[in-house]
């Protein structure tokens, strides 16, 4: 069985290939028929591989165990990758803008539209069949760097889309200015894409709480603890890439014994990482007489 980490790796090798081959589609359809689309296309290709390229790395930088300097790990690699993705992406759309307007201001007639059409369609369904296949491993391997890549290639089709759409309205009404307009409008998408990547990004490096979900499912553990008369407070949830980082205080009767108090702990540690696999928790043991162990209640309102 693969590691999580050597299976992102694996799914992140399919997206550069896919990379290569598209970009190559799209720079020859582009070559073949002179479309500013199609040119957007292809150099939303080439970020894709950059992107691919960069995501790898950081995977991989990612799955070294911790060391003497990185005691939680290296997860947060993965967010590097992301926005790097994002801030590529952008600068994808500068370029993309940049030459539309050019081309709009001075129209060229476009040929060979037929191949031009062919060679963009068959990249498009290659990278359609990939970002699907990253998007449900990026899910299910909880790595952000997988599910920005997707979310990356999913733009890119629905850029290739436009420009097809675009290449078949000359192509009916004879009407250039049609082609940059349409890259004009995809950069907008395209931006968009890249801002939310850029955010989610930011969040991880804020260590930004866990998702609704993630949440749910730790209450849902607690709540059986708490029909058994346990008390909790300061939770606290951050995120790390795959990784997610959890600790709570956890009140008890003060004439417990240190291993019945411990025995608690490990069960409501080890049933938290059972729902959430890739979790550490760290949770804290209080006498709940204690008026010291309520000093702490203002920790509740930190995610």
């Amino acid at each position: 069985m693969l590691s999580a980490k050597h299976s992102a790796r694996t799914y992140m090798r399919i997206s550069i290939g896919a990379a290569v081959l598209t970009m190559g589609l799209k720079f020859w359809a582009y070559v073949l028929t002179g479309s500013v689309g199609l040119f957007s296309d292809a150099a939303e290709s080439s970020v894709n591989l950059i992107g691919s390229l960069v995501g790898l790395w950081m995977l991989t930088v990612a799955a070294q165990p911790p060391d003497q300097e990185h005691r939680y790990g290296h997860s947060k690699a993965e967010y590097f990758s992301s926005a790097l993705e994002g801030a590529l992406i952008l600068v994808a759309a500068c370029g993309i803008a940049f030459t539309a307007i050019e081309r709009l201001i001075n129209p060229q007639p476009l040929e060979q539209l037929d191949v031009g059409l062919g060679l963009s369609l068959v990249a498009a369904l290659v990278n359609a069949g990939v970002a699907m296949l990253l998007l449900r491993a990026g899910q299910r391997l909880r790595s952000i760097a997988l599910r920005a890549d997707a979310h990356h290639l999913l733009t890119d089709v629905w850029t290739s889309v436009g420009v097809i759409a675009g290449l078949i309205a000359v192509r009916l009404t004879g009407w250039t200015m049609v082609d940059p307009i349409i890259a004009i409008l995809l950069t907008l998408n395209i931006a968009w894409v890249a801002i939310k990547l850029l955010r989610e990004s930011a969040g991880g490096l804020m260590d930004q709480a866990l998702p609704a979900p993630d949440l749910q499912c730790i209450q849902e553990v607690l709540d059986y603890y708490r029909q058994q008369g346990i008390v909790f407070h300061a939770l606290r949830t951050r995120m790390a890439g795959s990784r997610s980082f959890i600790s709570m205080h956890v009140l008890v009767p003060g004439d417990w014994t240190v291993q019945h108090g411990h025995h608690l702990c490990e069960s409501i540690e080890l049933g938290i990482m059972q729902r959430l696999p890739g979790s550490n928790v760290i949770t804290h043991l209080e006498p709940v007489e204690d008026l010291v162990s309520w000093q702490d209640q203002d920790l509740d309102r930190s995610p």
